[in-house]
């Protein structure tokens, strides 16, 4: 089953994933706290998340952490070709294009970018893909 990509359906399915593969999951390599922006859903109003990775594991959901090093905002559609489609020369693109807004430690962000994915990593992109709409 598949649900609209940052609907209350799509998140849980997300977190079901995580916590599926939380036993073999290596440690995140960066600690980062970012909050996120996402306009132009389709959804009624922005949708505001936070991402923690300060534990070693990556924890995403509703919200805005009260102490982020990181902000971003950006639209719907690039959030999805960056968190679904694992895009990042979209990503480096819209960043250029002031698609991609940062406040923060842009350095957090730079983290982000030069983790190599592995097999386990890809395989969890993958199964989040299918279970996009």
């Amino acid at each position: 089953m598949s649900f609209p990509f940052l609907s209350p359906q799509w998140m849980q399915a997300v977190k079901d994933v995580r916590d599926k593969y939380a036993a073999e999951a290596p440690p995140v390599p960066y600690k980062m706290k970012m909050n996120q922006t996402i306009t132009g859903s389709p959804f009624e109003g922005d949708i505001k998340l936070f991402m923690d990775t300060t534990d070693g594991s990556v924890n995403m959901d509703y919200g805005h952490l009260a102490d982020p090093e990181v902000a971003i905002t950006t639209d719907y559609d690039t959030a999805r070709k960056i968190f679904v489609e694992q895009d990042q020369a979209a990503a480096m693109q819209a960043f250029m294009g002031g698609k991609i807004k940062v406040v923060g430690d842009m350095m957090k962000i730079m983290q982000m970018n030069v983790v190599v994915p592995d097999e386990f990593t890809k395989r969890i992109a993958h199964e989040i893909r299918d279970l996009t709409a």
